[in-house]
């Protein structure tokens, strides 16, 4: 990515899509609604259609927003499709129109949107990733809170739950990240004027979500996962630069614990994002796990958990031993690893003296390779 005044120009964006036959991908963040994405994304819009670019709308979510509607004038919309769910006509975007179509540049806000039933995909990242392997480039709109691997933080900081979630897959592969940035007094002003929502849930969103601490600790995160993401492509496949990153290799062993094994992926995979690196996700099955034994509970959160991994960007491994440490221990030497996560043992400690966790066994192993024990508040 090229910044042109802390963000990628129209023209950079340009360059890239002549480049590949694959689509590229430009994402628009922010910190919360209103901060301007879609604004910032229909006038970049605009700006490359006037260089001759073949733009479409492939669908903007204006929220009543004059100013926002306003942008629209004089661009291509592609109208959308209505969708037939529980006696009811609904709207979504016309993945099959736009891949007909074939523009060179179709706009797709909201991306951590949910579908309505009964369409190819159940999320619109996955529309996303459709039109980019068509070789259609994307222009989208996202809030940080919606990415896998912030849940955690997110969670401690606003106390809600976000439903909406997008892989940090995307994140990664993006060609291009535009941070939209508003300082948060600015933003609450605009929630006042009824510029985000509609008056009557203004009072609501100012005593939640849109409170002060809550949207400094957003604006912080987004920053802080944006500068990662430049880091990281900064250094490019050379990444003599940072010592620590140099042959990095990261291994998370995974359980069919579910907060334990969630707040550990996620943790994981923000690591790996730093150090610009793949990671495992390691789960070794004992004869106690077993298909036959394991109960359905226990079966669909280990499913959740593989499922999680893989969206998170993660190499799944599925190992089978009575010796989980040994191996683990094995699995970490014969791949390189160098970092190990485990989940912090609730082992009382007069029980580890006499009888080793495999975190405990791991870490005395002497294979060299960095134990991390993460506090998960797990019980």
């Amino acid at each position: 990515m090229a910044p042109e005044d802390g963000r990628s120009s129209p023209d950079t964006f340009l360059r890239l899509i002549e480049k590949s036959r694959r689509g590229k991908l430009k994402i628009y963040i922010g910190h919360a609604a209103g901060v301007g994405k879609t604004y910032q994304m229909l006038e970049d819009a605009h700006a490359v259609a006037s260089r001759g670019a073949d733009v479409v709308v492939g669908i903007i979510e204006t929220h009543g927003r004059a100013e926002t509607a306003a942008k629209l004038d004089g661009l291509a919309i592609l109208a959308r499709r209505k969708v037939r769910y529980k006696d009811r006509d609904l709207e979504e975007m016309d993945l099959p129109g736009i891949l007909d179509r074939k523009p060179e540049i179709v706009l797709v806000d909201e991306l951590a949107h949910t579908n309505v039933p009964g369409v190819e995909n159940e999320k619109r990242y996955q529309d996303v990733e459709d039109i980019l392997a068509a070789g259609i480039s994307v222009m989208t709109t996202v809030n940080i809170q919606h990415f896998e691997s912030v849940q955690e933080i997110v969670s401690r900081v606003t106390h809600v739950e976000v439903r909406e979630r997008v892989p940090d897959r995307l994140l990664r592969q993006a060609d291009a990240i535009v941070n939209v940035d508003l300082p948060s007094e600015e933003l609450r002003d605009r929630l006042r004027a009824g510029k985000i929502y509609p008056m009557d849930r203004v009072p609501a969103a100012l005593e939640n979500f849109f409170r002060e601490e809550n949207l400094a600790s957003l604006r912080e995160l987004a920053m802080r996962q944006i500068a990662d993401r430049l880091e990281a492509e900064r250094r490019g496949p050379d990444r003599s630069r940072d010592p620590e990153s140099v042959g990095a290799k990261l291994m998370v062993a995974m359980s069919a614990n579910p907060r334990t094994t969630q707040l550990l992926l996620r943790r994981a995979s923000s690591i790996a994002g730093r150090l610009n690196t793949n990671w495992f996700a390691v789960y070794v099955r004992t004869r106690l796990e077993s298909p036959q034994r394991m109960g359905a509970r226990e079966h669909r959160q280990l499913s959740e958990n593989v499922t999680l991994a893989m969206e998170l960007g993660a190499k799944v491994v599925w190992l089978s031993s009575d010796q989980v440490a040994s191996e683990l221990i094995r699995f970490a030497k014969e791949h390189g690893i160098t970092l190990a996560l485990f989940g912090k043992s609730k082992m009382p400690a007069w029980k580890r003296l006499w009888r080793r966790s495999p975190i405990d066994t791991f870490a005395r192993s002497g294979t060299g390779i960095d134990v991390y024990e993460i506090e998960t508040d797990a019980s």
